[in-house]
């Protein structure tokens, strides 16, 4: 049985808590357009990993957990944990709580902070590192200097681990462990008891959000996801054309049949926030919208967009428009305004907007570029838009536009927009 914590234990003694001999209750239920090319064992993901405790006292928790077999041998993945109970000292908080998994992008780790901004939201959280490495206690862990690896930690994410080992056995390749200590993770949290397991979510930034946009196709069980920056067709455009022009043809097909969001994203069925920016280096709006489009329409899906987002891993996890959206579907909170697709008629543009979120709608705006730069290279123009009762109303953008959208946002800040509209189809 599951022992109860927290509780004081000596940080010298470690103590494994859990098995994955328990019987599946919940296991994953694979969507029927999942491609039948992804690698993974669903069944034997679906189990909690054993866990040890490396710290079992502190307001934000550590531990590791077992990860699949990789170089011949067994894999360990460090974690942080966090709850409202262990971050405010009142385990009394910890009940029925929603979770949520937290997902670090490149150059990244496991943060303690994350995990503790939404304990203090009023989540479980985790947050595991996906680089087979922990960070050094005690320093900034956003500094790449400040990790320690694990002994019996998995492959390492740089962008040689990504593409270049395209044609090792999928067991040996990043993103196959990855997901799968994701999903891990996610077994783990469901399996804790003051977790609610019918109320789960997944959010990460940049490679952490292309992990996103795979896991919520893969594993099931989540509720909701947001993923911020990373989307699926890398090989149309992405930071990572020149490692795709390195490849082989068959090699290149290999990685979009195995690693592509595309893939993965007409399996979500849960309900989920695409968070970007309009020039992100990484990631741009045409790739982004059409890893937004191939989501099933009859899923819950909404866009955020801001003007010259910033790209980091604070930048990823501050906006408030990630955890309202996570309140809404998790914590029956008070819904994200849904918008439709913004329509000229004759001198000014319409968007309709769900009128059960219209105490919700502050302000809103349009936005729109007319030079001839790079998709994520443009510079914006911002004209404001006026809220009525269930339309929002804003002068038409220049005949020259090469792309243009429609943003609302609600009092507590966050943001939503409408999809971008291209001059020329994408």
């Amino acid at each position: 049985m599951l022992l109860s914590y927290p509780f004081s234990i000596p940080l010298y003694l470690t103590l494994v808590l859990w098995s994955a001999s328990v019987v599946l209750a919940d296991p994953i239920e694979p969507s029927a357009n999942l491609p039948q090319t992804q690698p993974w064992d669903l069944t034997q993901l679906s189990a909690a990993p054993e866990f040890t405790w490396v710290d079992a006292d502190s307001p934000v928790r550590s531990l590791t957990y077992v990860g699949d077999e990789f170089d011949g041998h067994p894999t360990s993945v460090f974690a942080y944990y966090a709850t409202p109970g262990t971050v405010l000292g009142d385990k009394s908080l910890d009940k029925h709580l929603p979770a949520v998994v937290c997902i670090h992008g490149g150059g990244g780790t496991a943060f303690r902070e994350w995990a503790e901004l939404w304990a203090k939201r009023g989540y479980a959280a985790i947050a595991m590192d996906l680089a087979g490495s922990r960070p050094i206690e005690g320093k900034n862990p956003h500094d790449q200097k400040n990790r320690t690896r694990l002994a019996d930690g998995g492959p390492f994410h740089g962008d040689q681990h990504k593409f270049g080992h395209i044609n090792d056995p999928v067991h040996q390749q990043w993103q196959y462990h990855a997901v799968a200590n994701v999903i891990l993770a996610h077994s783990l949290i469901r399996s804790f008891p003051e977790v609610d397991k019918k109320r789960t979510g997944v959010t990460g930034i940049s490679w952490g959000g292309y992990l996103t946009c795979i896991v919520a196709g893969v594993d099931s069980r989540f509720h909701a996801a947001v993923p911020v920056y990373g989307c699926g067709y890398l090989t149309d455009n992405s930071k990572w054309l020149d490692r795709f022009a390195q490849m082989t043809p068959e090699l290149k097909q290999r990685w979009i049949t195995l690693w592509d969001p595309k893939q993965y994203l007409p399996a979500v069925s849960m309900p989920i926030l695409f968070v970007n920016g309009t020039n992100d280096f990484a990631y741009p709006l045409d790739s982004y919208m059409k890893s937004y489009a191939v989501v099933p329409d009859d899923v819950h899906k909404q866009l955020s967009i801001t003007v010259k987002m910033p790209h980091s891993h604070p930048g990823g996890w501050n906006p408030p428009q990630i955890g309202h959206f996570m309140d809404q579907w998790l914590k029956q909170g008070e819904p994200l305004p849904t918008v439709g697709r913004p329509q000229v008629r004759a001198e000014q543009v319409e968007l309709q907007y769900d009128t059960a979120s219209v105490a919700s709608a502050a302000s809103a705006a349009i936005h729109w570029t007319v030079d001839d730069k790079a998709v994520n290279a443009h510079a914006w123009k911002t004209a404001e838009a006026i809220v009525k009762e269930d339309i929002i109303l804003a002068p038409k953008p220049p005949a020259n536009a090469k792309l243009w959208y429609m943003t609302v946002k609600t009092d507590d800040g966050s943001l939503v927009s409408s999809e971008i509209v291209f001059a020329t189809p994408q």
